[in-house]
């Protein structure tokens, strides 16, 4: 295949040089370049992008098709100075712009990145979705959270100052790790309109992350009464309220959660822990094996599945689910060293 590659690289600068030599106007061009880039073929663009940067006066439009191609293979300092270059020669070429900030966005500068998706914003407010998104990210990694909301709203059409901007900005510092701001935003949120869907969830989330029981509780049950159909709600409840030893409590809510949805292997799981405190371990297994069935790569499962086994007696069963589970974890543990 490779070999394959080379040749087709090969005969394409020969063509072009031959044709070059004997005074012809060579056939490969600027739309050829991108047409290959579009069906992959990055080599043979390559190729084409090589010779026609040689050309004097300089084709325009050749330094923005080589930062495309270095983007997507992943030659992102390559890219940085092709786009840099396609912005000087052409300031107005909004894709260069905007791919310029995607680059150093990638290239871990944040900061660098505002100036050329923020232009883009201005110019094009309804710009690409993901360059909106990467705007947000890098205001939020700045800590301009009112800008970040702004780039996040745009994105998801809704106002800047609306309860539901508030309430995205939260959810995405919660997906960042940075639960004290997403509990000062979906606040912010509550304080608009208390009565906005997943506005007291996502507060509940952000105190069972910090441990908080007692407060993930009331935000949780507040949810239920503005939200009462939306099942993880109850998954939540079922949670805190086994943390707490309220077992009645807790399988009531799991109860709810799984007749909301039974696609989800947590309340089942879950489910199976409270039985097993409740000394039921029979009708724990029918809601672990369900889960199990769902996905069967969850050690936990498997974990709980070893406890209720050994409560019945069943010491062969047990021994099977611990060691399926002991290998599972195992696996897992060596997916996450890091590559030497």
């Amino acid at each position: 295949m490779l070999k394959v590659m080379r040749f087709s690289v090969l005969v394409t600068v020969l063509l072009v040089t031959a044709l070059t030599v004997f005074g012809q106007t060579p056939q490969p061009s600027l739309a050829d370049a991108q047409h290959l880039l579009h069906q992959g073929k990055n080599s043979e663009a390559f190729a084409i992008l090589q010779h026609l940067a040689t050309i004097q006066p300089p084709v325009t439009g050749v330094q923005h098709l080589f930062g495309i191609a270095y983007y997507r293979t992943s030659k992102l300092v390559e890219a940085q100075k092709a786009f840099d270059a396609a912005i000087k020669e052409d300031p107005t070429d909004l894709e260069s712009v905007q791919m310029q900030g995607l680059t150093l966005y990638r290239l871990g500068k944040p900061a660098e990145a505002i100036p050329y998706l923020a232009r883009v914003h201005q110019w094009m407010p309804n710009a690409n979705a993901d360059a909106n998104y990467v705007l947000g990210l890098c205001y939020m990694t700045s800590g301009k959270y009112d800008e970040a909301r702004g780039a996040f709203a745009t994105e998801f059409g809704v106002a800047p100052e609306s309860a539901s901007a508030y309430l995205l900005l939260a959810s995405m510092l919660m997906n960042a790790n940075l639960p004290e701001f997403a509990a000062q935003q979906a606040a912010k949120a509550v304080e608009i309109s208390p009565n906005l869907p997943l506005a007291h969830f996502t507060l509940g989330e952000v105190y069972l992350f910090k441990s908080d029981v007692e407060h993930a509780t009331a935000e949780f049950e507040q949810e239920r009464r503005i939200n009462p159909g939306y099942a993880p709600v109850y998954d939540r409840l079922g949670d805190v309220y086994t943390r707490t030893g309220k077992l009645q409590e807790a399988q009531e809510s799991l109860t709810k959660a799984i007749s909301l949805d039974r696609a989800s292997t947590g309340p089942f799981i879950q489910m199976g822990k409270v039985l097993l405190r409740r000394e039921d371990p029979q009708t724990a297994i029918l809601y672990l094996k369900h889960a199990e069935k769902m996905d069967s790569s969850n050690f936990i499962t498997h974990t709980l599945l070893a406890q209720a086994y050994r409560k019945l007696g069943q010491e062969d069963e047990a021994k099977q689910e611990t060691a399926l589970a002991s290998k599972i974890h195992s696996d897992n543990e060596l997916k996450l060293q890091p590559i030497q």
